[in-house]
């Protein structure tokens, strides 16, 4: 196993900055994390089920597909799905490979063909039909005093790649270059698993969008979900300074927010990621964008890009509240 996921970095906040971060960051929380924003977000296809088995299933699926711009993103799940009918657990359990390999011949979700998702599906159904729940395959990895999530999380990953790949290549092994591996990410190879993150999100805290399924997981253990948006706003909060966007720079972002919530480090997660994807922390400095920014007095950046970059209109904006259907371009 990576040193990495045996001795997760520490935090560098000062127990100061980390009382001033909370006092701005939940007013952020409040203003994002609910209902009316779920429709930004590919959570919202397992709130559709009520099963828990689906919830499961659809959540595996919309998280490992979760990368790209949203339009591409809602469309390959709402494709999968159809296929997948009212029941996908029910249907993942026993159903004709050939057939599903035929129906997804066609797809295509960037780096990913129909094949890798036959792939998951396959390897989905396997794991239902030997322990039922999603979860209870998990659970075989996961253990009470590991610091994170990472060691079950890789665990629980090359448990996955190994089974059997027979609806794809006839020897049932996965290839080392398949593009299959690349929808279920090993944090033991320094990979930010931004996806399996964000899964396990979805499937531990348990709120008005998180699920919280599995609770045998303490939400303590979680890793922040660290994507192109998300590593951006983060440095300059301060919540790492690592220059690359590995498992190493979200355990030590992750550590910071501890400071912030121990019980919940993730729970600002939602509500600063739509920062990123509606579009009120540009990835280009924008004078106006940065002055209406909600979390601008705690942002490193903030001063000086409000100075490098003056904005369209010489009013002040306000924070976006558009639904995301309106930036169907966005990456996530």
């Amino acid at each position: 196993m990576a040193s990495g996921l045996e001795n997760p970095p520490r935090s560098r906040l000062t127990a100061a900055r980390a009382a001033k971060l909370k006092s701005f960051l939940e007013p952020l929380f409040i203003r994002y994390h609910h209902a009316g924003f779920l429709e930004t977000d590919p959570l919202r296809y397992v709130h559709r089920y009520r099963l828990p088995e689906d919830r499961e299933t659809v959540a595996l699926l919309s998280a490992a597909l979760a990368y790209g711009n949203v339009r591409t993103i809602f469309g390959s799940i709402e494709r999968v799905l159809e296929i997948l009918g009212p029941s996908p657990a029910a249907f993942l359990r026993d159903f004709d490979r050939n057939e599903v390999r035929r129906r997804l011949a066609p797809f295509r979700h960037r780096f990913n063909s129909g094949d890798d998702v036959l792939l998951l599906l396959h390897w989905t159904g396997l794991s239902l039909a030997r322990w039922g729940r999603l979860g209870e395959h998990f659970r075989q990895f996961y253990k009470t005093g590991d610091s994170d999530i990472g060691p079950a999380l890789s665990g629980w990953v090359r448990s996955m790649l190994a089974s059997d790949c027979t609806p794809v290549y006839a020897d049932g092994l996965l290839p080392g270059p398949a593009s299959a591996r690349f929808l279920l990410s090993d944090p033991a190879d320094g990979s930010a698993c931004k996806r399996m993150n964000l899964f396990l999100r979805w499937m531990v805290r348990r709120d008005e969008l998180d699920v919280g399924l599995w609770d045998f997981i303490q939400p303590s253990q979680l890793v922040l979900p660290l994507d192109a948006h998300l590593s951006r706003i983060v440095r300059y909060l301060g919540l790492t300074d690592r220059a690359t966007n590995g498992w190493a720079a979200a355990q030590e972002a992750t550590a910071s927010l501890r400071l912030l919530d121990p019980d919940d480090p993730l729970r600002y997660d939602f509500a600063l990621c739509r920062l990123g994807i509606l579009g009120d922390c540009p990835a280009k400095p924008d004078r106006v964008t940065c002055a209406s920014c909600m979390l601008l007095p705690v942002c490193r950046a903030g001063t000086s890009r409000t100075r490098l970059r003056k904005g369209r209109s010489g009013q002040k904006r306000e924070a976006s509240t558009t639904a995301y259907a309106a930036r169907p371009s966005e990456p996530i």
